[in-house]
C-alpha cells in the first residue's frame, strides 16, 4: 500500500526589503535549506526557496527527465519571481548543485544581484560519490512509494544509467561556470564541509583561487558533512551567512 506523504513545497517568507534566494541540492528540496530560511527570516530578510523542476516527487525519474537548462531557467524564474514581488536587491546562495546555479548567476550581469555564494558545490570537477548516493536515494523513494521489489529492480537499472549521464551534464555546466568566475564582481560567500562524504572537499580551494576579481568570504566547517545546512555546523553556518549578508552593498547608491 502506498503511503500518503506530504511533499516539500517552495518557501516564500516576506520580511524586510532585502531578498535572499536559496537553491537546494541535486536530489533535494526546499527542506535542504529550510532551517537557513527560517534563520534569515528572523534576521528580517525576505527569503524565497523554490524547488527545481522534477524534484520533490515520488518518482526519481522526474529529476532525470529534466536538464541543466531547465534548472538554469528555474533559477532565472526565481529571480523574476522576487522582482515581480517588488524586490530589487537580491542575494543568491545554494547548496551543492544549487550552489553551481547560484554561482553561474553571479557570473552574469544582473543589476539586482548584490552578492551570493555556495555551500559544498563542485564548481571545478572533483571526485564524487554522487551517482551511488543518488541510486540509494532513488531506491529509498521507490520503496516508500510502495513499488514492488521486481518493479524497483527494473527501474533502478535505467535510473542508474541515466543518473550518470545527467551528472556528467551537470559537471559540464559547472566547468563552464568555472571558466567565467573571473567575471564575478559582487561579493562571494564560499563554504565547505571538512567531512564531505559526497565530493572531494579539497576541490573548493581551486574555486576560491579562481575568485580573484571580487571580495571573497571563505568558511571551512571541519566537522560537518555534505549537507552543511542541516549538519552539526548549521548554526555556525547560519551566523556566518548572516554576517556575510550584512556586508553586501544593498544600498543601490553604493553599488
Amino acid at each position: 500500500m502506498k503511503r500518503k506523504l506530504v511533499m516539500p513545497k517552495p518557501l516564500f517568507v516576506e520580511q524586510g526589503p532585502k531578498a535572499i534566494l536559496l537553491l537546494h541540492a541535486y536530489s533535494g528540496s526546499s527542506n535542504d535549506v529550510r532551517m537557513l530560511c527560517r534563520y534569515l527570516e528572523k534576521e528580517n530578510y525576505t527569503v524565497y526557496t523554490p524547488i527545481f523542476s522534477g524534484h520533490a516527487t515520488m518518482a526519481p525519474e522526474d529529476i532525470l527527465n529534466k536538464t541543466v537548462n531547465d534548472w538554469e531557467n528555474d533559477t532565472l524564474q526565481a529571480v523574476a519571481f522576487l522582482k515581480e514581488h517588488g524586490y530589487e536587491q537580491i542575494a543568491v546562495l545554494g547548496l551543492s548543485m544549487g550552489g553551481v546555479f547560484a554561482v553561474n548567476l553571479l557570473t552574469q550581469t544582473f543589476d539586482e544581484i548584490v552578492g551570493g555564494g555556495f555551500f559544498c558545490s563542485p564548481i571545478f570537477p572533483v571526485k564524487t560519490h554522487v551517482p551511488e548516493n543518488f541510486a540509494v536515494y532513488a531506491e529509498n523513494v521507490l520503496k516508500i512509494s510502495g513499488a514492488e521489489a521486481e518493479e524497483i529492480e527494473k527501474r533502478m537499472i535505467s535510473i542508474k544509467q541515466r543518473a550518470v549521464q545527467q551528472l556528467e551534464q551537470i559537471e559540464q555546466y559547472a566547468s563552464a561556470t568555472a571558466e567565467n568566475l573571473g567575471k564575478i564582481s559582487v561579493p562571494v560567500f564560499a563554504a565547505q564541509a571538512g567531512q564531505d562524504e559526497m565530493i572531494d572537499a579539497k576541490g573548493v580551494f581551486k574555486t576560491i583561487e579562481a575568485l580573484t576579481t571580487t571580495k571573497l568570504t571563505f568558511n571551512w566547517y571541519p566537522n560537518s558533512g555534505h549537507v552543511l545546512t542541516v549538519g552539526p555546523g548549521h548554526k555556525e553556518l547560519e551566523q556566518d551567512v548572516a554576517n556575510f549578508l550584512e556586508t553586501l552593498p544593498w544600498d543601490k547608491e553604493n553599488k
